[in-house]
């Protein structure tokens, strides 16, 4: 499975639940296939913007 369809399949997974992730996240998640930046680096950015300090 490509890196592509992984996320595919997990945004496709998040809609079947009503849910859409965030423009941002979407940017990521684009950048991530293109291999600009690392799973780890989506991890913290979620961290950074959704984690209670």
């Amino acid at each position: 499975m490509t890196k592509s369809e992984a996320w595919d399949y997990a945004i496709g997974m998040l809609k079947v639940d009503g849910l859409t992730p965030t423009k941002d996240f979407q940017e990521y998640i684009e950048k991530e296939k293109r291999g600009e930046v690392t799973v780890d680096d989506i991890k913290k950015f979620l961290d950074k913007k959704y984690k209670i300090p």
